[in-house]
C-alpha cells in the first residue's frame, strides 16, 4: 500500500506547490476515487485553501481508506485523514489492524458525515431482517473493506457467521448490478448516503431496506458503543418505507504533533464556512457541529481551542 502510495503523493505535494509559495502542504488522507471519502477530502481541502490563511494549504490523497488512514499518520505519509470512530478507538489504542504500528499518537480535528450499513434486497424479495440471509447470496462489498468488518460484527450476534451466507466479495458498484439481475439476493454496502452504488440500483428496480428484528438493534449498539442507529428516509432512494440502519460516525484525524493553531485553523475553515461545504458535498449536509464533542477518542488541542469558542 505505501509503495503505491508514493507516487500519489508525490503527484499531490507538487499541486499543493502551486497554491501558494511557502505555504504549509499538508495531504489529507481520503479514499478511493469512487467512495466518499475523497470528495469529502477534496471539499475539505477547497475551504482550508481558500479560508485557512496563506500559510496553510491542503491536497486530498488517493489512499486505501477508513483502515489504512490512520497508519498513514503513524508514518507520515499524510498529515491528517478521514476515518471513522471505531477504528480510530483501536488506532489510539494499537489494537485489530493497528497491532503492528502498536498505539497511534493521534487525535481527532471533527465529526464528519455518518458511514451507514446499507442493507438492501429488491421490493418483493422473501428477505425481511438479517436472520432471512442465512443460506442466500450477499454481496459484502469488497475483501478487506469496511463492509465486511460490520458483517462480521453483525453476523455472530444473529448466531451466523460469513460461513451460513454464499459471500460475493465486489465493489459496491457490481454488489449492487448484481442484486438488481437476480445474481444475489441481497446487497450490503457501508457508505456515505446517498450512496451512489444504490441510487444506480433504484434507477432501475424498487429496492427495499432489509430490518433488524426486534431488540437486535439495540444489541448491537450496545455491544459497541462507536456505532449509532441511522434513519434514511424514503426518499433517499424512492423506497416504500425509511430504513432504520447501524453506522458509524466519520471523523477527521491528526497527529498530536501537528501544530495546534494549525489545527484550529483548519477546523475554523471547515465550520466558519460549513454552509458552503453543504452546498459543495452532499455528505456534508449531514454534519452535525455537535458531534465534534462526542467523539471517540479526544479532541487534539487545536479543535479543542475551536470549538472552545
Amino acid at each position: 500500500m505505501h509503495k503505491t502510495l508514493k507516487p500519489i503523493v508525490a503527484a499531490a505535494v507538487v499541486a499543493a506547490s502551486t497554491l501558494g509559495a511557502g505555504a504549509e502542504e499538508l495531504r489529507i488522507g481520503t479514499a478511493s476515487l469512487g467512495g466518499a471519502f475523497y470528495p469529502m477530502g477534496q471539499s475539505i481541502s477547497n475551504l482550508v485553501n481558500a479560508y485557512a490563511g496563506g500559510d496553510i494549504s491542503m491536497v486530498p490523497v488517493v489512499t486505501g481508506g477508513s483502515v489504512q488512514n490512520p497508519n498513514l499518520i503513524h508514518t507520515g505519509e499524510v498529515e491528517i485523514a478521514i476515518t471513522n470512530n471505531n477504528l480510530a478507538v483501536l488506532a489510539v489504542n494499537g489494537r485489530g489492524p493497528y497491532s503492528a504500528a502498536g498505539e497511534i499518537d493521534m487525535s481527532a480535528v471533527a465529526a464528519l458525515h455518518p458511514s451507514v450499513l446499507h442493507m438492501v434486497v429488491l421490493a418483493d424479495s422473501d428477505i425481511q431482517t438479517i436472520e432471512d440471509i442465512r443460506g442466500m447470496r450477499v454481496a459484502v462489498g469488497p475483501a478487506g473493506g469496511g463492509t465486511l468488518g460490520f458483517m462480521n460484527f453483525l453476523l455472530p450476534l444473529h448466531d451466523m457467521s460469513l460461513e451460513d451466507i454464499t459471500p460475493s466479495f465486489v465493489s459496491y458498484a457490481d454488489g449492487f448490478s448484481q442484486l438488481t439481475d437476480g445474481t444475489v439476493d441481497a446487497a450490503f454496502a457501508l457508505s456515505g448516503y446517498p450512496a451512489g452504488a444504490v441510487m444506480q440500483a433504484a434507477a432501475g428496480a424498487d429496492l427495499r431496506f432489509i430490518s433488524f428484528s426486534d431488540g437486535m438493534l439495540e444489541q448491537a449498539l450496545e455491544a459497541n458503543s462507536a456505532y449509532v442507529s441511522v434513519e434514511i428516509a424514503a426518499d433517499v432512494y424512492g423506497t416504500e418505507a425509511p430504513g432504520t440502519l447501524i453506522g458509524v460516525n466519520n471523523m477527521l484525524v491528526a497527529p498530536n504533533s501537528l501544530d495546534a493553531d494549525v489545527v484550529e485553523a483548519i477546523t475554523a475553515a471547515i465550520f466558519d464556512n460549513l454552509e458552503e461545504f453543504q452546498a459543495e458535498n452532499a455528505n456534508a449536509r449531514q454534519i452535525d457541529p455537535a458531534m465534534s464533542l462526542d467523539l471517540a477518542i479526544p479532541l487534539h488541542e487545536g479543535a479543542q481551542r475551536y470549538f472552545a469558542r
